[in-house]
């Protein structure tokens, strides 16, 4: 293996959890034949399962698209896995991206934790940062994750200096213990006040519990997060103690029913922050498996632009449920550590930055209690799914009103159960909210069309123009089932020059989970000024986290090409309450350096200087990556050239200047070079793109669509 480090090594990674031992991979036996090179990524979304195998001998490619099974994650990866025809011992590694954890913490159908704390601070989880449930009036609920009958005080106390105030009641904290088991625990969490700079009494406490409680989940705060804010690291601990028994037992069933099928190498579990880690310890850090569905789809979408000559992106996810929009500079996906789930649900590890809002493709319309056409959050999800599912659904979606618009292909929908009548939703739409508004259905399918356009250009407005990015900068990366549908209205709206169409919008996720690598994150808290740090303090803790890291992940036993070290530090001026990061290209790194890079990164924010204001080192943050093969991109592009140049036929289809009779394409028509003007529709298994009128496309070497928008 080599070893590099600095910000341009890590152009393509995403993040992956801190986390502890880990069963290695058995050796392959003598004359058992080759190894197998398949590879498989599969990703979980609100409303499909996507699968896509790659064959690394012969570079064959298969893809696989079914209804997620809501009651149980692990049946539809399973039937999409049996889709492909490849036996499970034929397979070399599964990459899985998983909303099971996501889905727990929004439904609260988690494990029931209880909390051991320094006394006096059994309330921190609630009193929070003062804010309320809603910005105006004093009104508003709120239930704290842990209630407060579950958190109990033990004697001890530790400095903002990490020294010992009082020593650590070890007889209480057995007895803590016992108490929170007879009440029905499933899972411990043991926080205390500045474990960040010194955890020896959480450890200690963490010792004693673990001697006493009957399962693994056991959750030392300073473990997951070493970082000050008692709140949020406590928060943080709790969010991971809540959903470590929702997600063993998933991964258990999951791994047990692999295993049971042939499947015995290595299955790697998506993060929140992009990276992947075995799934012998996933559980162990399941905080980080928090939003790792759309981790994945922006992890390949910065793989796949970067590789199209197109490093600086706004990606918007679309898929059944949601929207989830995200910005690539530089190659790099925008990486926050303070997620806020919900109120009052800080979790703050390292997590892709997306924004999300409820318009997705199951995404239901209605007249609200204004009298105003609403469009979502409310999803009529996998199950009854949209209208024309035919699977129950009797409200209208942005599903059923592409359909009516003529953007959709209604013998081509994925996820039908039973056929039903253009005019049938039609009626619905007019009895639903038509003849409340005064239109035809049409009208009524124009509209939601035009609200759904617009709330996610108002998300695309978040993580671009609210941050100080021009829209006309980047490109756009429309994908999952409906991102191509929407993306160029959306580009219209907000004067983005290109649109970046991938070869499988419907499966970016899945192809996310191919390219992301093994990682494994850490920070440390220091929070002193510049002019008192111990130079050799830094270094040390720096060394120490790489070797960690290393550790890691030998034990994990997950084949690597390459180790990749990247290094970052959060600094602030004393007195103010913000905080800018900046990379550190060396353990060895100068008081200097930090000075002036801070300086610098201050600087582009604020366009200010504070010579006569002290920095402070807040935080160390160290990343140590394992690269993974490259999924080759071109395989994605399955153009067959017997279908010719000419549209499969036509259709009228409804765009802002009113219907046109449009032509159809198949995108395996589309070939490397392949170019075509507006008005027109693509279809493909996974996904249809409108093009509208004035657009002009052609298609680039590795198979993605090239949209150049009429100004």
């Amino acid at each position: 293996m080599s070893e590099t480090s600095g910000r341009e090594a890590g152009r393509r990674n995403g993040r992956a959890s801190r986390a502890g031992s880990a069963r290695p991979v058995a050796p392959r036996k003598p004359g058992a034949g080759p190894a197998p090179s398949r590879i498989v990524g599969i990703d979980v979304g609100g409303t499909f399962t996507d699968l896509i195998l790659m064959d690394g001998a012969g570079g064959g490619l298969r893809v696989a698209k079914v209804p997620t099974t809501i009651e149980n994650q692990a049946y539809g990866v399973l039937a999409a896995l049996d889709s492909t025809g490849v036996p499970l011992a034929d397979v070399a590694t599964i990459i899985h991206g998983t909303t099971a954890t996501t889905n727990a913490m929004l439904e609260r159908k988690v494990a029931m934790a209880g909390l051991i704390t320094t006394r006096g601070f059994r309330d921190v989880l609630e009193l929070g940062r003062r804010t309320r449930p809603q910005p105006y009036g004093l009104k508003g609920t709120f239930n704290p994750l842990i209630p407060r009958e579950l958190r109990l005080e033990v004697t001890e106390r530790m400095d903002a200096a990490g020294e010992v105030v009082t020593p650590l009641d070890e007889a209480e904290v057995a007895a803590a213990v016992k108490a929170l088991l007879a009440a029905g625990c499933t899972s411990l969490v043991i926080h205390f006040l500045h474990s960040y700079i010194n955890p020896a009494h959480e450890k200690r406490a963490a010792d004693i519990a673990r001697k006493l409680w009957p399962n693994a989940y056991v959750t030392a705060g300073h473990a997951i997060l070493s970082e000050y804010r008692e709140y949020e690291r406590g928060v943080t601990a709790a969010v991971n103690a809540s959903i470590q028994p929702v997600l063993d037992n998933y991964i258990s069933r999951l791994t047990g029913e692999l295993k049971s099928r042939g499947f015995a190498r290595d299955l790697l579990v998506m993060q929140g922050n992009g990276g992947t880690v075995s799934a012998s310890i996933v559980a162990e850090a399941a905080v980080n498996t928090v939003m790792s569905g759309p981790a994945s789809g922006v992890m390949a979408a910065a793989f796949t632009a970067t590789q199209a000559g197109f490093p600086n992106v706004m990606t918007c996810d679309m898929g059944g449920t949601s929207c989830d929009v995200g910005l690539i500079q530089d190659g790099v996906p925008q990486v926050s550590g303070e997620l806020e789930l919900e109120y009052a649900m800080p979790i703050h590890v390292p997590m892709v930055d997306v924004h999300t809002i409820g318009a997705g493709g199951g995404s239901i319309a209605f007249i609200n209690e204004a009298g105003f056409l609403q469009v979502g959050p409310e999803s009529a999800g996998a199950k009854p799914g949209p209208i024309c599912y035919g699977r129950g659904g009797t409200r209208p979606t942005i599903t059923d009103a592409n359909l009516l618009l003529g953007r959709l292909n209604p013998a081509a929908l994925l996820g039908v159960t039973k056929g039903v009548s253009i005019d049938e939703i039609r009626g619905i739409f007019m009895e639903q909210i038509g003849k409340k508004l005064g239109l035809d259905a049409d009208g009524v399918a124009a509209a939601i069309l035009r609200i759904a356009n617009d709330k996610m250009a108002g998300a695309l407005r978040m993580v671009s123009l609210a941050r100080g990015h021009d829209p006309r900068d980047f490109a756009l990366f429309p994908f999952g089932g409906a991102g191509p549908l929407h993306a160029a209205a959306l580009a219209r709206e907000l004067a983005i020059p290109k649109i970046l169409i991938p070869a499988k919008p419907g499966l970016t996720n899945a192809l996310g989970c191919l390219v992301a690598d093994v990682r494994h994150d850490y920070v440390r808290t220091v929070n002193k000024p510049l002019a008192a740090l111990n130079m050799a303090e830094v270094r040390a803790i720096l060394e120490d986290q790489i070797a960690e890291g290393k550790a890691t992940i030998a034990r994990e036993g997950v084949g690597v090409d390459e180790l990749v070290v990247l290094h970052s530090a959060d600094m602030q001026f004393l007195g103010q309450s913000h905080i800018l990061t900046i990379a550190v290209k060396s353990p060895r790194v100068t008081r200097e350096q930090l000075r002036t890079d801070f300086a610098a990164a201050y600087w582009r924010r604020f366009e200010v200087e504070l010579p006569e204001i002290r920095p402070v080192l807040v935080n160390l943050h160290t990343a140590v990556i394992g690269r993974r093969p490259n999924a080759p991109l071109a395989a994605l592009a399955q153009p067959d050239k017997t279908l010719g140049r000419k549209p499969t036929g036509h259709r009228r289809v409804w765009f802002e200047g009113g219907w046109k009779n449009t032509p159809i394409y198949r995108r395996e028509q589309l070939a490397p070079g392949a170019r075509l003007a507006g008005p027109a529709i693509i279809e493909q298994m996974d996904a249809t793109t409108v093009i509208e009128p004035g657009n002009r496309v052609v298609a680039d070497k590795v198979g993605n669509l090239v949209v150049t928008v009429k100004p």
